[in-house]
């Protein structure tokens, strides 16, 4: 309850501020302007708008874009939570949804979609999914009632903070920066590194495989526990950096104590040694049940990293798999969350890797000659801005 109120009082003002904070030196006002609202933290916004905005004919022109980065999380509750967003009576039904899990419910999400101008979420894949009785959460028949103004736009990265070429974190202790033109010197450097630095043996010759983030279903960490048998037989090395629930955090130490030699599993988060494992690991496990886009997909690729991914929203888009024959697609992708498929996705990679150095050259090449900025999202959301604006 005390985070509804919050959310009400943070909305209200958000549509408040144009009138009374000068940004880029005026206050607009009445002005055109568009709001980007995100998620159902804020899905209350374009609700604010018209009730109280537009539908008295102020700030008629003004419009509201809602990002979903994660439509699992929606702001529910009883009805009765209603009588605290400060609201005409009509109103309610706006917010009321029926779904047989929770039957019927107050949804601040289900709200903001219906009042929103346009919708955008985070990649292709995901706007698929969301259209789904699995991935829409609830919300599905909402969203391909307003399937029109949906758009998928993946995101894009800072660029200069996950640059091999500037990472700060790869200046001391034996990393070394790199770029496209020596990634074939640097990136073995920094795996020397990576392994002393953890206390793995150093060795050339053995794939090093990542992992990094929260350590619960939606990650997948269960797939990589129970192929952690198979992998620890394949002569590799696997560091996991990542907080979550306590049972896996207790997996990750027992792995490690269990293959001292081939496993470190790092309870906690290192910005740093994020840093340095996606510098000086050969490939990145990202698992996931879901994933409305993924950054470490991204960051991996852009330091020479093969990711190997489960096939779900922004991965799926992010990641063509290797295609030998043609020599293209940037990584490994299985279609199902399961550990055999994980396990046959990374033989393959490892057999790559080994005995396929070419190939693997040319995925590194590919991974790190994209433009993964946010220049080529920034332009789409312009488009989804101006449409929004004329309403087109």
């Amino acid at each position: 309850m005390d985070i509804l109120k919050r959310m009400v009082i943070f909305c209200k003002a958000a549509v408040e501020v144009p009138w009374h904070v000068p940004c880029g030196g005026i206050c607009y006002g009445d002005g055109n302007l568009v709001f980007i609202a995100n998620d159902w933290h804020t899905a209350l916004l374009p609700v604010y708008l018209k009730a109280y905005y537009r539908n008295n004919g102020l700030m008629k022109y003004t419009r509201c874009i809602l990002v979903i980065h994660n439509i699992a999380h929606q702001g529910r509750g009883p009805m009765e939570d209603f009588s605290y967003v400060d609201l005409p009576e009509h109103y309610n039904d706006l917010f009321r949804l029926y779904d047989p899990v929770g039957g019927e419910h107050f949804n601040i999400f289900a709200a903001g979609l219906k009042a929103a101008d346009r919708v955008v979420t985070v990649s292709h894949g995901y706007a698929w999914e969301l259209k789904t009785s699995e991935g829409g959460w609830g919300l599905h028949n909402i969203i391909n009632e307003n399937d029109w103004k949906l758009r998928g736009i993946v995101n894009g990265i800072d660029t200069k903070e996950w640059n091999p070429q500037y990472d700060v974190h790869l200046t001391l202790d034996g990393y070394t920066n790199y770029s496209f033109e020596t990634v074939h010197t640097g990136k073995p450097q920094c795996k020397a590194a990576l392994q002393k630095e953890l206390g793995l043996p150093i060795r050339p010759d053995v794939p090093v495989i990542g992992f990094i983030g929260r350590l619960d279903q939606q990650k997948g960490v269960d797939l990589i526990a129970e192929a952690i048998p198979w992998m620890v037989g394949q002569d590799i090395q696997l560091v996991m950096l990542g907080t979550g629930r306590p049972d896996l955090e207790q997996m990750l130490r027992q792995f490690e104590n269990r293959h001292h030699d081939k496993i470190r599993g790092w309870v906690g988060f290192s910005v740093k040694l994020a840093h340095r494992i996606t510098a000086g690991a050969d490939i990145l496990l990202m698992p996931s049940r879901f994933e409305p886009c993924g950054l470490n997909q991204l960051y991996a690729m852009m330091y020479g990293t093969v990711p190997v991914v489960h096939a779900v929203g922004g991965l799926r888009d992010t990641v063509p798999p290797f295609d030998p024959h043609g020599e293209l697609g940037l990584g490994w992708t299985f279609d199902r969350a399961e550990a055999q498929r994980l396990i046959y996705a990374l033989g393959n990679c490892l057999l790559t890797y080994r005995e396929y150095k070419k190939s693997w050259e040319g995925l590194q090449r590919r991974g790190m000659m994209q433009d993964l900025s946010w220049d080529h999202a920034a332009e789409k959301y312009e488009g989804v801005l101006v449409a929004a604006k004329y309403q087109w």
